[in-house]
């Protein structure tokens, strides 16, 4: 095997893009590469023959301190991912990660010493994204389950107001109510972004104050994040009379401005708050029609839900519903794998949209689901 020669050694450290300085033993820099004038933006003509500290390092105790690393080191004046700070030519101080290691003549005295070191701004500036990234799901499903109870109670003012009954007030009423719903609107459409920010890693900013800057969280003014509700005219009044439909959601909030909802649709409301306590339920409950089921639970996911329903009632309908935006743990793709072929992913609810499933289910009987042994749909599910 033939050693590759100085010359190709210099060329592979030039190209290198961490930064690559080595010093003699007074601290003078003897070698300057490529990837540090990327990162520090001095040229080598601008930093060779200096000393180090003043020029790279912000002050002399940084440098010793690197420096003071390495001859206590265990490893023969070798150290690893040691943190410190170097300084930009305009004065900005750059965290890196330090690898470096003395460099010694035959007889072993140290005659100065080399170092790699990486930028750390970037790689934190990810992990501080990433955080951000889980901050921005769990505030919007924390959000979403409120929303879900403005717009299920919502629903219910609306059909309460009564221009012939209110008289002059009910213009002033109607302009109300439509303003706290043009409101949740933006609401939902600012959480939808904060997700959709999230899950593609890039954002925008707008000015906040003098000098600031703040995340624009503003709908976009396209159709991708309009919303559009379908409403149901008067003259339909209330086809889901009478159906039985069992509510399971670990937020009884949500539970209960559902179940007002659906009573206000004339339908038999049964609820639960624990998935056992649902279980036992549509065990008991001879006429029951819908299982509308929140998707993440402590007790059981809505999957699982959704298999122990079928083991029971393989003919009974099931919704899922979840306040996240998607599905992180494939709940609703193992659900549909076996054999759930209708759910809604995201609250708050629409309740047009909700009114049209259940309508679905009480004219055309389960929501499209095969008739297959449950043993067989948990094999697909896997």
């Amino acid at each position: 095997m033939q050693w590759p020669d100085h010359e190709y050694l210099s060329r592979l450290l030039e190209s290198c893009p961490e930064i690559v300085v080595a010093v003699d033993k007074a601290g003078i820099i003897i070698y300057y590469n490529e990837g540090a004038r990327h990162t520090l933006h001095y040229s080598a003509q601008e930093v060779l023959w200096r000393s180090v500290v003043g020029t790279l390092y912000p002050s002399v105790e940084e440098a010793r301190r690197v420096m003071q690393a390495m001859l206590e080191s265990p490893a023969h004046g070798r150290i690893c991912d040691f943190e410190t700070v170097l300084r930009t030519k305009e004065g900005e101080l750059v965290p890196v990660v330090f690898s470096g290691s003395l460099l010694r003549d035959e007889t072993g005295q140290v005659i100065g010493s080399i170092g790699f070191a990486r930028d750390l701004r970037e790689i934190r500036r990810r992990e501080q994204l990433a955080t951000m990234c889980e901050i921005a799901v769990s505030v919007a499903h924390e959000v979403n389950n409120p929303l879900e109870v403005i717009t299920n109670n919502l629903e219910l003012i609306e059909r309460s107001l009564n221009p012939q009954r209110d008289g002059q007030h009910a213009n002033a009423n109607r302009g109300r109510f439509e303003a706290i719903r043009a409101a949740v609107e933006r609401v939902k459409t600012i959480v939808h972004r904060l997700d959709q920010m999230a899950r593609e890693d890039t954002y925008q900013t707008r000015p906040y104050l003098r000098d600031l800057l703040m995340t624009d969280l503003r709908p976009r003014l396209n159709g991708e994040n309009q919303i559009h509700e379908s409403r149901q005219s008067e003259e339909e009044h209330f086809p889901l009379a009478g159906m039985a439909v069992l509510v399971v959601d670990d937020d009884l909030s949500v539970v209960a401005s559902l179940a007002d909802l659906l009573r206000a649709e004339r339908c038999q409301v049964y609820a639960a708050c624990r998935p056992s306590d649902a279980l036992r339920l549509v065990r008991d409950i001879v006429q029951l029609d819908l299982v509308i089921s929140d998707v993440v639970m402590d007790e059981m996911d809505g999957c699982e839900l959704y298999m122990r329903i079928k083991a029971d009632r393989p003919n009974l309908p099931v919704i899922l519903t979840t306040a996240y935006y998607y599905d992180k743990d494939h709940v609703i793709k193992r659900s549909r794998l076996a054999g759930l072929e209708h759910a809604i992913f995201k609250k708050p609810i629409n309740p047009a949209r909700l009114r049209e499933l259940m309508l679905k289910a009480r004219r055309q009987g389960p929501l499209g689901l095969p008739e297959q042994p449950v043993a067989q749909a948990a094999k697909s599910a896997d």
